[in-house]
């Protein structure tokens, strides 16, 4: 027995159970940075440094190509962002940082799922692809190749759906988001 006051340490399990384990607050950060090398890792590594979880980390050009857009999504609410922001904005090649609003953002997630689908499995699995949007890119005699675009919770969905006929393989991009209306970032 520990001394009054210590908590007995719990289990992964035990955590999950009482709903501790994630800290429920999303951050989607969007950072505009110099399309230089070394910059990627010098991102990843402050937030790896101050003990943050990457989810999702997309990188693309913007409409200039000597800038690239980072969309972070992470779990936050143990950490102060702030802190990380700050630090954030002293790397040389970073330009501007914003954490995103989930509520007035928009962020969409690309998918490529390969389910097993031969016979009478595949009208079942290209009927979920019509009520998901989903566009079949590939077809073979034995699967198929679905692309879904969409929120997080809807590709989650798809998957959740399509699983059980044999899903063979899965490639997602991640998050990628931009604030609604008008906005510098």
């Amino acid at each position: 027995m520990g001394d009054p006051g210590t908590k007995e340490i719990l289990s992964l399990a035990e955590l999950e159970a009482a709903g501790n384990f994630r800290t429920g607050r999303k951050h989607i950060v969007s950072i505009l940075a110099e399309n230089k090398p070394g910059v990627l890792a010098r991102v990843a590594g402050l937030f790896s440094r101050r003990g943050f979880n990457i989810n999702t980390l997309a990188v693309g050009p913007t409409d200039d190509p000597a800038f690239s857009r980072f969309t972070i999504t992470l779990d936050g609410a143990v950490h102060s962002i702030d802190q990380v922001t700050k630090q954030l904005h002293k790397l040389v090649n970073v330009l501007k940082i914003r954490d995103l609003e989930p509520e007035e953002t928009l962020a969409r997630e690309l998918a490529l799922f390969k389910v097993a689908a031969d016979g009478a499995a595949r009208g079942e699995v290209m009927q979920i692809c019509e009520i998901f949007r989903a566009q079949i890119v590939d077809v073979s005699k034995r699967a198929v190749v679905a692309q879904v675009t969409g929120t997080q919770e809807k590709v989650d969905a798809f998957e959740a759906l399509v699983r059980p006929f044999g899903l063979i393989e899965m490639a997602r991009t991640g998050e990628i988001a931009i604030a609604r209306g008008r906005s510098e970032t």
